[in-house]
C-alpha cells in the first residue's frame, strides 16, 4: 500500500452497526477516486457492499496499536478507533484506566480488583505519570509531584453518570494521598481525613436503580498540604437531592443513615427512638427495594467516624433523633374533612405525631394545627386558612426535606471543623466528585443544573486542552495553526446571561402567582430564535437545550416550586423554639431558611408583622442563584489550579463485571468530553516520538547513507523525506517529531514488510542450514554403526582365543594346588607335634627358675624396708625439733616487731627504703628461682643417666636368663628325641594325628554353630536397624514440625519486637520533646554564688574524697587503683580590708579558733603515731621475707642433693633424700610467708580502723568550719579557717599516698606468694600420708581473678561514651571490629567475680540503650548497623558461651572454661540482647532496602544489557526514553559492597546468608510488582532480557559462593515470570505447561501477565481470551487455597535466626589500642 492509497486492498476500516455501533471489515477491492461503493468482508467472512457517502468510512489502526494505554498515542484518532481500543483493554487485558491525553478514562469493572493495596501505592509512589500503566494513583502521583516541585495548587475533576464509579475514584485518590502525604505529622489527620467519606456516604448516598452507592450531591474536598505533609482539608457541597427524603422511585432507597437507623433499633441507646424496621416508614418503603449491604454494621462505622472527628457521643444520639423524628413525621396521616378538599385534619391520638413532638420537644398542639394552616398577614390582621389536603402533604415533606438539609449542612461543618487545621496550610489539591451529564426519559430542575454544570466545566476544559496543545507546540518551535474547537459559550450564556433561563426562572419565583406554564411562554418569547434552544413538537410545557453532549428536553413542572425552596416558616419557628435539643436549635438559628410560604390573597403588598420572625424580613436566594454563585465560585478555585480528570464511565446497566456495552460506552464518551480532546488533537499532530524513539523503533526502513553518523536528527529527518513525501504529514520539532493521523500506521506497514522480508531470508538459511546439518548427523550416525559393528566382531573372536588358553591354565594350577594342599598339611602336623614337646620342657625349667628368683627378691625389699623405717624416723624427729626451736624463735622476735611497729620515727627509717628492699627481694626470688631450675635439670640428668644404666643391666640380665634356659632347653629336647626313638616314634605319631583331626572336627563343629549365631545376630540387627530407621523419619517428622512452629514463634517473636522497636521510638521520640519543652520553659536565673557557698562546697567536696577500707578492697578487687586528682583546688583569698565587728564577736570566734587548733594539733600528732607503726610494720615484714632467702644462700644446695659426690659413688637414696630436703625448706619458705602476710594484713586493717576515725574527726571539723561560716562576719577569722583546711587537706592526701603504698605491698607480696606456690606444686608431688603441698595455698574467693576489666559504678557513662558513643572503627588501626562486645564481656565478668549482679545489669541496659541511641543518630548508615550488628551478636554468643548453658561449651578448651560466669545469670541479658539484635537485623535491613530500591526496576526491567531487543516494542506516548538510572552492574555491586561489610565486621554467614535472602526477596518482589503494573513490560523480548538479568544475578551468587544459602529460591518468581514471558500461548498443552511451570506465581499474577502481553507486531498473535480463561480455571483446580493477592509484600520479614557461633578468641588474648579510651580501666 503506498502513502496516497491508504484504502487499498487490505485495508481495515470501521463501519456503522446498529448493535456494536461500529464493526470491523476489510477492503476486497482497492477505492479508486469516484466509486461510489465499497467492497468490504466482515470479520465473520460475510462480503458486504458499503455505499459511500460524503466521506470514507475511517480506517483501522495496525494491530501493534490496539490497546495502546493512550489513546492520543493511535495513529487515526477517531470514535470507533477509542471505543475499540477500550474494549480490548477493558474485555482483553482486564484495564479499567486508560489514558485519553490529560483525561484519565476509568470504567467501572463492578467487581473489586487487587490494584488498589499499599504495595501499589508505593509502587507509583515518586514515578512518573508514564512509566507504569494508567491508574488514578498514577494520576494522584502527577497532581502531587507538581504541587510539590512548583507550589502551584492542583485538582482532581472526577465526572460521570451514577454508577460509574466516581465516589471510589474520590476514595481512592484521597487514600492516596493521606497515604503519600502523611507519616512525620499527626496520623489522626489522615485518620480523619479517611473517615470523612464514610460520614459524607451515609447521609449523602442513597441507592439508585443505576448504583448502589449513588452519591446525591456534588461535593468539592480540598486536602491541604504544608512541605507535602497533609494538614487538613476542607469540604464543599454541591444541590444536595433533598426530594429523596420524601420520595423514592421504585427500586431505589432513602439515604443511607435511615436504613442504617432501623437496622440497629435494638442498640441500648438508640431504644429512645423507637425506630422499628425500614419498611414500617413512609419515607423509607416507598421503593421496595431490599437491602444489599449491612447497614447495622456501616452504622458502626459512622459512628467511629463521627468519633474520629471529634464528635461526641451526646451530639450524635441528638442528631439520631432528630433522624429518627423526621422518619416519623412521615408516617403522620392527614385526613381531609370533605370531597372538595378545602380543609385536612391530623388523625387524632397519632402515634407517630406524639414520636415526632417528643424526639424534638415541642408542642403536639402547635404542630397539628400549622399542619393542617397557614397564618396571612394584612396591614393589621393576621388571619389563618387552612390548608387541603395535599397542601398539608406538601407541608410535611417540605418540613422534612427543610430538617434534613440543615442536618446534612450541620454535618459537613462539623467535618470541616474537625479537619481544619490550625497552622493552616501552603498548598492544596481539591477532589471535585461532581455529577455527569444527565439525559432521561423525564428531566426536571435537577438535571438542568447538572446539566448547566457540565457545561461550565466542559469549556474549563476545553480551554485547559486548547492550552495544553499550543505550549506543546510553542515548546517544539512547530508553526503554530489555530485549531477550532467547539466552543459552548453560547449555551452557557443562554443559561445563565441576562434574561436567559435561570434570570427569566428567577423573575418567576418573585411573581405571587407565578407558575411552570407562564414561565415556559416567556422562554419561548425570549429564546425560541436561538440556535440552543428549542421548542418541543408535542404542546406541553417543556424546553429544549443543544447542549455540548447532545440535547435534552426539559419539562416544566415542579422548576419555579423547586427554585422557590418553600418551608413552612411557623414549624420552623417551632422547632427553633425546642429547648429539649440544643443541636435541634443550632440548626434552626441561623436566618435564611428561606421564603415564607405566605401569601396575601390581595393584589396589595403585605406588610410584615411585628411578631414575626426576624428571618422573614429579608428573602432568601433562590436555589438556582445559589447554585450559579456556587458554581460561579468553583470554577473560579478551579482556574487557580492545574486541573487534572478522570472520566468515569459505566460499562453496562445491569452492573455485570467486565461487560461492555458499546452503545452506552459511546454515549458517555460523547457526553464527557473525551471524544472532543480527541477531535482537537487530530486536528493538529497527535503522534509525537522523539528522534531517538523513532530512530530505533524504525531502524530497519533507515538505508546505509541515513545511517552514517551519530545525530540521530538528521538521520530521521532525512528518512522521513524519502519514506513521507508528503511534507505536510509531519513537522521536526527541536526534540520530537510529529506526525498527522494516520502516517504511524503507514510507517508501521512498511516495517511489518521490511521485517517479514528479513524473517523469510533467515528462514531459508536457517532451514538449509538444519538440513545440512540432519544430513551429517546421519551420515555420522551410519559410519559409528559400521565401527562398532566390527569391534563387535573382532571382540568376539578374541574372548573365544582366550577363553581357550584360560582352560589350560586353570587345568594346571588346580594340580598344583591340590599337590601343594598335601604336603603343607603333613608339614603343619609335624611342626605341632615338635612344637607342644619343646613347649612342655621349657614350662618345666621355668617354674624351678621363678621359685629361686621370688626368695632374693623378698629378702632385698625385706632389709631395704627396714633401714628406709629407720632413717625416715630419725629425719621426722630432727624435722619436728628444728621446727620448734624456729617456732620458739619466731614468736619472740614476732613480740620484738610488735614493740617496734609502735615506734613512728622507726617505721619512717625503713619505709625510706622499702622500694628498693622490694626490689632486691624480687631478684633474690628470681635467683633462687634461676638456681632451682639449675638443679632440677641436673637432679633430671642424673636420673636419665641412672634409668639408663639400670636399663642397660636389667637388659643384660636377660639375655644371661636366655641363654641359659636355651641351653637347657637343647639339652632336655635332645634327652627327649632320644626317648622317643627309643620308644616307637612312629606309633605315637600316628595316635597323635588322630587326636588332632578329632579336635580339627570338633571346631568346625563349633564354627557351624557361630555361623548359625552370627546370621540370626545379622537378621535381628536387620530388624533393629529397620525399627530405628521407622523411628527415626517419625524423629524427623517431629523434628520438622517442631521447627515449623519454632519459625512461626520466632515470625510472631520478631513482630513484637518489631512493634516495641516502634514503641520505643515513640517513645524517645516523646521524652526528647518533652526534654525540648522543659529546656525551653525553665531558664536559670543568673545569681552570684557567696564566698561561703564555694567554701562550703569545697569542703563538701574535700570530705567525699575517695576512701577505700578493708572490705571496699576486697569487694571490688585486689588490683583496683585510686587517681588521686590532678588539680588541687586552690583556696580563697582573704580580702585586704575584712570588716569590723564587735568585742563580743571576736572573744566568741577566737574560743572557737582555739577549739579548733586543739583538735588539729591532736589529729597531727596521731596521724605521726600511725605512720611510724605502720613503718615498723613494713620493715619487719620485709625482714622476714628475707630470711628464707638468706636461709636458701646459706645452705649449700649441692651438698643437700649429693651432687658433690662423683656420679660413680651416687644412688638413687641419695637422690631422694636431696628432694625431700628441697621440699622442706620451699614448705618451711611458704609457711613464713602466709604468717607473715596474716600479721601484716591484721595491722593493716588496724590501721585503716585508725584511718576511718580520723576521717570521721575531719568530717566533724569541716561541720564545725560550716558552722563557723554560717556565723561569723571577720575575713581574719576565715583566713585561719581557710588555712587550717589547706593543711587538712593536705594530710588527708599524705593519708591516700600511704594506702596507695600499702595497696601496692600487698600486690607484690600476692605475686611472691604465687610465684612460689606455684614452683611448689610442679616440684613437689604429694607423698602418701601426707596432704599435698598445693592445699597449704588455695587461693581465696578474693584472689585475683583472670581475664577481666576492673571497674567502678561510676565508670559506667564513661565506658559506654569510650567504646559506643564515641567509637569509631576507622581511628582504631589494629582493632577488631567486636572489640566493643567483647570490653563489655569482661566488665561483666567482672561484676560476675565480685557478685555485683544489679552492676552487670545496669551496664547492660545501659549498653542496649547507647546502642539505640546511635542507630536512632545513624540509622541510613549501614556501615554503622552493621558494626553494632555484629557486637550484639558477639556480646550475645559471649553470654552463651560462657554461660550456664551446657550445651554451649562443647567448643570450650579448657583454659576458655576456666573464664565461665560463675554468679550472674545470663537469661535475662540474652533475652534483651537477642531483641535488640533482631531490632539492629531489620534496620539493617530497611538501611540496604533503602539504597536499594531506587535501582531494582531501572536494573532488572528497564536497562539493556542484550541490545536491540528494545526496539521490538514501540515506545508509548508518555513513556520518557532516557536512559535508566541504574544498571544491573550497579546493582551486584551494591549487593557486594553489603556482602563484604558482613564478613568485615564478622557477622555469622548464615545471618549474611538471610539478609541476602531478605534483599533478593525484595529485588523479586519489586521487580515482579512493577512487571504486573506495566503492560509494556510484558513482551518476549522483555522476558528475555529479565531472564538474562536474572542469570547474571545467579552468576554473581555463584561467583561469591552463596549459592547454598537460600537466596536463589527468592528469584524463582522472576525467573517463572519470564519463562511465562516467552512459552507458546495457543493451544491446551500450552495452557498444561504453563500451569506445571509456574508453580510460584499465584493465578492471579499469572493472569495478569497473561493479560497484559503485549505480541510482537507481525510475528505473534494476541493472547486469546479463552485460552486466558482455560489457563486461569487450571490454576485455580491446582492451588485452590493458595494466596490471593496480586502484588508481593515487599514490605514482609522473614524470621531471624541468630545462630550460636563461640569466640575463638581467648579472653586474655584480648589487645586494646591505646587509641580507645580505656586508661581508667584496670586489666586483670
Amino acid at each position: 500500500m503506498a502513502a496516497g492509497q491508504p484504502y487499498g486492498q487490505g485495508a481495515r476500516v470501521w463501519i456503522p452497526d446498529s448493535i456494536h455501533v461500529w464493526r470491523a471489515a476489510e477492503i476486497t477491492k482497492g477505492y479508486e477516486e469516484g466509486d461510489s461503493i465499497l467492497h468490504l468482508r466482515l470479520e465473520d467472512g460475510s462480503p458486504l457492499i458499503y455505499p459511500l457517502g460524503s466521506q470514507l468510512p475511517p480506517l483501522c489502526n495496525p494491530e501493534c496499536l490496539s490497546g495502546k494505554d493512550d489513546l492520543v498515542a493511535l495513529s487515526h484518532l477517531h470514535e470507533p478507533a477509542v471505543l475499540h481500543s477500550l474494549r480490548v483493554r477493558f474485555l482483553e487485558a482486564n484495564a479499567i484506566y486508560t489514558y485519553c491525553g490529560i483525561i484519565l478514562v476509568a470504567i467501572n469493572p463492578y467487581k473489586l480488583l487487587p490494584i488498589y493495596e499499599n504495595e501499589v501505592i508505593y509502587a507509583y509512589s515518586g514515578r512518573e505519570m508514564g512509566d507504569m500503566d494508567p491508574h488514578i494513583f498514577a494520576l494522584a502521583e502527577e497532581a502531587y509531584r507538581q504541587m510539590v516541585r512548583f507550589g502551584r495548587n492542583q485538582s482532581l475533576i472526577i465526572s460521570g453518570e451514577s454508577g460509574a464509579g466516581k465516589t471510589a475514584s474520590a476514595k481512592y485518590a484521597m487514600r492516596y494521598f493521606t497515604t503519600v502525604g502523611g507519616g512525620l505529622g499527626d496520623s489522626s489527620m489522615e485518620e480523619k481525613v479517611l473517615a470523612s467519606s464514610p460520614l459524607m456516604e451515609a447521609f449523602g448516598n442513597a441507592k439508585t436503580t443505576r448504583n448502589d452507592n449513588s452519591s446525591r450531591f456534588g461535593k468539592y474536598i480540598e486536602i491541604g498540604f504544608s512541605h507535602a505533609r497533609v494538614m487538613g482539608a476542607t469540604i464543599k457541597t454541591y444541590l444536595l437531592e433533598k426530594s429523596r427524603v420524601t420520595f423514592q422511585a421504585k427500586a431505589e432507597r432513602n439515604y443511607h443513615i435511615f436504613y442504617q437507623l432501623c437496622a440497629s433499633a435494638a442498640l441500648p441507646e438508640l431504644q429512645a427512638l423507637h425506630l422499628r424496621g425500614a419498611e414500617t416508614f413512609y419515607y423509607t418503603q416507598q421503593g421496595r427495594c431490599s437491602a444489599g449491604t449491612d447497614d447495622a454494621s456501616d452504622l458502626d462505622s459512622t459512628r467511629h467516624a463521627f468519633s474520629l472527628l471529634g464528635v461526641p457521643e451526646v451530639d450524635q444520639l441528638e442528631l439520631f433523633a432528630i433522624l429518627a423524628a423526621i422518619l416519623h413525621l412521615g408516617n403522620v396521616t392527614i385526613r381531609g374533612r370533605d370531597r372538595h378538599g378545602e380543609g385536612c385534619f391530623v388523625e387524632p391520638n397519632s402515634e407517630a405525631l406524639g414520636l415526632f413532638c417528643a424526639l424534638l420537644g415541642i408542642e403536639e398542639v402547635q404542630v397539628t394545627r400549622w399542619l393542617c394552616h397557614r397564618k396571612l398577614v394584612t396591614a393589621g390582621e393576621t388571619y389563618m386558612k387552612p390548608l387541603s389536603r395535599q397542601q398539608a402533604l406538601d407541608c410535611r415533606d417540605a418540613l422534612a426535606k427543610h430538617m434534613y438539609g440543615q442536618v446534612f449542612r450541620w454535618m459537613t461543618s462539623r467535618v470541616n471543623r474537625a479537619l481544619r487545621s490550625p497552622e493552616g496550610h501552603h498548598s492544596s489539591i481539591g477532589i471535585l466528585d461532581i455529577y455527569g451529564f444527565e439525559m432521561f426519559d423525564f428531566n426536571s430542575f435537577e438535571q438542568f443544573c447538572i446539566n448547566y454544570a457540565n457545561e461550565k466545566l466542559q469549556q474549563l476544559f476545553n480551554l485547559h486542552v486548547f492550552k495544553l496543545e499550543q505550549e506543546e507546540y510553542v515548546a517544539e518551535e512547530i508553526p503554530w495553526v489555530f485549531i477550532d474547537f467547539c466552543d459552548n459559550q453560547p449555551c452557557i450564556e443562554l443559561i445563565e446571561g441576562r434574561l436567559g433561563v435561570l434570570d427569566l426562572l428567577n423573575e418567576e419565583c418573585k411573581m405571587p402567582q407565578g407558575s411552570d406554564g407562564s414561565w415556559a411562554q416567556k422562554l419561548y418569547q425570549t429564546h425560541l430564535g436561538s440556535s440552543h434552544f428549542q421548542k418541543p413538537k408535542r404542546p406541553t410545557d417543556a424546553f429544549i437545550v443543544c447542549h455540548f453532549a447532545g440535547k435534552v428536553e426539559y419539562q416544566c413542572d415542579g422548576f419555579v416550586e423547586k427554585n422557590r425552596d418553600t418551608i413552612p416558616e411557623e414549624l420552623v419557628g417551632l422547632l427553633r423554639a425546642s429547648k429539649k435539643s440544643a443541636l435541634l436549635t443550632e440548626l434552626f438559628l441561623e436566618d435564611g431558611d428561606g421564603p415564607t410560604s405566605r401569601r396575601s390573597s390581595g393584589s396589595r403588598s403585605a406588610r410584615p408583622s411585628r411578631r414575626s420572625i426576624p428571618g422573614t424580613q429579608k428573602s432568601k436566594k433562590s436555589i438556582s442563584s445559589q447554585f450559579k454563585s456556587s458554581l460561579h465560585r468553583l470554577m473560579e478555585t478551579l482556574g487557580s489550579t492545574t486541573p487534572h480528570y478522570v472520566r468515569c464511565i459505566k460499562p453496562n446497566d445491569s452492573k455485570l463485571p467486565f461487560v461492555f456495552d458499546s452503545r452506552r460506552a459511546v454515549e458517555q464518551l460523547r457526553a464527557c468530553g473525551v471524544l472532543e480532546t480527541i477531535r482537537i488533537s487530530a486536528a493538529g499532530y497527535p503522534s509525537r516520538w522523539t528522534y531517538q524513539e523513532f530512530f530505533e523503533r524504525y531502524r530497519a526502513l533507515l538505508s546505509k547513507e541515513e545511517l552514517v553518523g551519530d545525530d540521530a536528527k538528521q538521520s530521521c529527518s532525512l528518512a522521513l523525506e524519502r519514506l513521507l513525501q508528503d511534507p505536510s504529514m509531519y513537522r521536526c520539532g527541536k526534540s520530537k517529531v510529529f506526525f498527522r493521523a494516520g502516517q504511524v500506521a503507514f510507517l508501521e506497514e512498511l516495517r511489518c514488510r521490511r521485517l517479514r522480508a528479513a524473517c523469510t531470508l533467515l528462514q531459508r538459511h536457517l532451514r538449509g542450514w538444519l538440513a545440512r546439518r540432519r544430513f551429517r548427523r546421519i551420515r555420522a550416525a551410519a559410519l559409528c554403526l559400521q565401527r562398532h559393528t566390527r569391534g563387535v566382531l573382532a571382540r568376539r573372536l578374541t574372548a573365544e582365543l582366550r577363553r581357550s588358553r584360560a582352560a589350560v591354565v586353570l587345568q594346571k594350577n588346580v594340580r598344583m594346588a591340590l599337590a601343594r594342599r598335601s604336603y603343607l598339611r603333613v608339614r603343619r602336623a609335624a611342626l605341632t607335634i615338635q612344637a607342644f614337646s619343646r613347649g612342655m620342657f621349657a614350662r618345666r625349667l621355668y617354674r624351678q627358675m621363678v621359685q629361686h628368683q621370688k626368695a632374693v627378691v623378698l629378702q632385698a625389699a625385706v632389709r631395704g624396708w627396714l633401714a628406709r623405717r629407720h632413717y625416715s624416723r630419725l629425719r621426722r624427729a630432727v624435722l619436728y625439733l628444728q621446727c620448734c626451736y624456729r617456732r620458739a624463735r619466731a614468736c619472740r622476735e614476732l613480740q620484738r616487731l610488735r614493740a617496734e611497729a609502735r615506734s613512728v620515727e622507726h617505721y619512717k627509717q625503713l619505709h625510706k627504703g622499702m622500694e628498693i628492699k622490694v626490689m632486691q627481694l624480687q631478684r633474690r626470688l628470681d635467683e633462687q628461682a634461676q638456681e632451682k631450675q639449675r638443679l632440677a635439670e641436673q637432679l633430671s640428668a642424673l636420673n636419665a643417666a641412672h634409668a639408663e644404666e639400670v636399663q642397660r643391666l636389667r637388659e643384660e640380665m636377660r639375655w644371661l636368663r636366655e641363654d641359659a634356659a636355651h641351653d637347657a632347653q637343647v639339652q632336655r629336647l635332645q634327652e627327649r628325641l632320644a626317648e622317643l626313638e627309643r620308644n616307637s616314634a612312629e606309633s605315637r605319631l600316628a595316635q597323635e594325628v588322630e587326636e588332632l583331626r578329632q579336635r580339627l572336627a570338633e571346631v568346625e563343629a563349633v564354627k557351624l554353630h557361630l555361623g548359625e549365631e552370627r546370621d540370626a545376630l545379622i537378621q535381628r540387627t536387620l530388624e533393629q536397624s529397620q525399627d530405628l530407621e521407622e523411628q527415626h523419619q517419625r524423629a524427623a517428622r517431629e523434628s520438622r514440625g517442631l521447627q515449623q512452629e519454632l519459625e512461626e514463634e520466632r515470625a510472631r517473636y520478631q513482630s513484637l519486637v518489631q512493634d516495641y522497636a516502634r514503641l520505643e521510638q515513640g517513645y524517645e521520640n516523646l521524652r526528647d520533646e518533652v526534654a525540648f519543652h522543659r529546656q525551653s520553659t525553665f531558664r536559670r536565673s543568673p545569681s552570684s554564688e557567696s564566698f561561703l557557698g564555694s567554701e562550703s562546697s569545697y569542703m563538701s567536696s574535700m570530705s567525699t574524697a575517695p576512701s577505700r577500707d578493708g572490705s571496699d578492697l576486697q569487694a571490688e578487687g585486689p588490683e583496683e587503683r585510686w587517681q588521686p586528682p590532678t588539680e588541687v583546688p586552690q583556696p580563697p583569698r582573704p580580702m585586704e580590708d575584712p570588716m569590723p565587728n564587735t568585742a563580743v564577736g571576736q572573744d566568741r570566734f577566737e574560743k572557737a579558733y582555739l577549739l579548733l587548733l586543739g583538735q588539729l594539733n591532736a589529729v597531727t600528732e596521731e596521724l605521726a603515731r600511725t605512720r611510724e607503726e605502720l613503718g615498723r610494720s613494713k620493715a619487719s615484714a620485709e625482714h622476714e621475707e628475707r630470711k628464707p632467702l638468706d636461709f636458701l644462700k646459706r645452705r649449700n644446695i649441692a651438698e643437700m642433693l649429693g651432687l658433690g659426690r662423683s656420679p660413680e659413688k651416687a644412688a638413687g637414696d641419695d637422690l631422694k633424700h636431696a628432694y625431700d630436703a628441697v621440699q622442706v625448706a620451699n614448705k618451711l619458705l611458704v609457711s613464713q610467708l602466709q604468717e607473715e602476710k596474716q600479721h601484716h594484713e591484721e595491722e593493716v586493717e588496724g590501721l585503716h580502723l585508725d584511718i576511718r576515725s580520723l576521717k570521721q574527726l575531719s568530717q566533724q571539723q569541716a561541720a564545725l568550719i560550716q558552722d563557723l561560716q554560717r556565723h561569723q562576719g571577720q575575713e581574719g577569722l576565715q583566713h585561719h579557717v581557710v588555712r587550717l583546711k589547706e593543711e587538712n587537706w593536705e594530710l588527708s592526701q599524705k593519708l591516700e599516698r600511704q594506702e596507695r603504698t600499702t595497696l601496692k605491698l600487698q600486690k607484690q607480696l600476692r605475686t611472691y606468694m604465687k610465684q612460689i606456690q606455684e614452683f611448689t606444686v610442679k616440684k613437689e608431688p604429694p607423698m602418701p600420708g601426707q596432704e599435698p603441698a598445693a592445699s597449704l595455698m588455695v587461693p581465696s574467693s578474693s584472689g585475683p581473678p583472670q581475664a577481666m576489666l576492673a571497674w567502678r559504678l561510676e565508670d559506667e557513662g564513661r565506658i559506654i561514651k569510650a567504646i559506643i558513643t564515641d567509637y569509631r572503627l576507622q581511628s582504631s588501626p589494629g582493632a577488631i571490629p567486636e572489640l566493643p562486645a567483647y570490653v563489655l564481656f569482661l566488665c561483666i565478668r567482672h561484676a560476675d567475680h565480685c557478685s555485683d549482679e544489679p552492676r552487670a545489669h545496669s551496664l547492660l541496659d545501659a549498653a542496649i540503650n547507647a546502642i539505640k541511641r546511635v542507630m536512632k543518630k545513624h540509622s541510613d548508615d549501614f556501615d554503622v548497623v552493621a558494626l553494632w550488628l555484629a557486637n550484639a551478636c558477639r556480646l550475645l554468643n559471649c553470654l552463651r558461651q560462657y554461660g550456664r548453658d551446657e550445651s554451649c561449651h562443647q567448643g570450650n578448651t579448657a583454659h576458655q572454661n576456666e573464664h565461665r560466669l560463675r554468679n550472674l545469670d545470663p537469661q535475662g541479658p540474652c533475652h534483651s540482647l537477642g531483641a535488640l539484635a533482631v531490632q539492629l537485623y531489620q534496620q539493617l535491613v530497611r538501611t540496604a532496602e533503602k539504597r536499594l530500591k531506587p535501582m531494582i526496576v531501572a536494573a532488572m526491567l528497564e536497562s539493556e544489557t542484550i541490545q536491540g531487543l528494545s526496539s521490538s516494542c514501540p515506545p508509548t506516548h508518555r513513556r520518557s526514553s532516557a536512559p535508566p538510572a541504574h544498571t544491573l552492574p550497579e546493582l551486584l555491586q551494591q549487593l557486594g559492597s553489603f556482602h563484604h561489610t558482613l564478613e568485615h565486621y564478622g557477622l555469622s554467614p548464615a545471618v549474611g546468608h538471610q539478609l541476602l535472602r531478605q534483599l533478593l526477596f525484595l529485588v523479586s518482589g519489586t521487580t515482579l510488582n512493577f512487571l504486573l503494573l506495566r503492560k509494556d513490560a510484558c513482551s518476549w523480548s522483555r522476558g528475555i532480557q529479565l531472564r538474562y538479568n536474572v542469570s547474571q544475578v545467579e552468576q554473581w551468587l555463584r561467583a561469591q559462593g552463596l549459592q547454598q544459602s537460600g537466596a536463589r529460591e527468592m528469584l524463582e518468581p522472576l525467573i517463572q515470570a519470564a519463562q511465562l514471558l516467552q512459552v507458546k500461548k495457543a493451544t491446551e498443552e500450552d495452557a498444561a505447561a504453563i500451569c506445571s511451570l509456574c508453580t510460584v506465581l499465584t493465578p492471579q499474577q499469572v493472569v495478569k501477565i497473561l493479560r497484559a502481553y503485549t505480541p510482537t507486531a507481525g510475528l505473534e498473535e494476541r493472547v486469546s481470551p479463552a485460552f486466558i480463561s482455560s489457563v486461569e480455571n487450571r490454576l485455580q483446580e491446582q492451588q485452590a487455597e493458595g494466596p490471593s493477592q496480586l502484588l508481593v509484600d515487599t514490605s514482609h520479614f522473614f524470621p531471624v535466626q541468630l545462630p550460636f557461633i563461640p569466640s575463638p578468641l581467648h579472653l586474655d588474648e584480648l589487645c586494646i589500642p591505646n587509641t580507645v579510651d580505656l586508661a581508667f580501666l584496670v586489666r586483670l
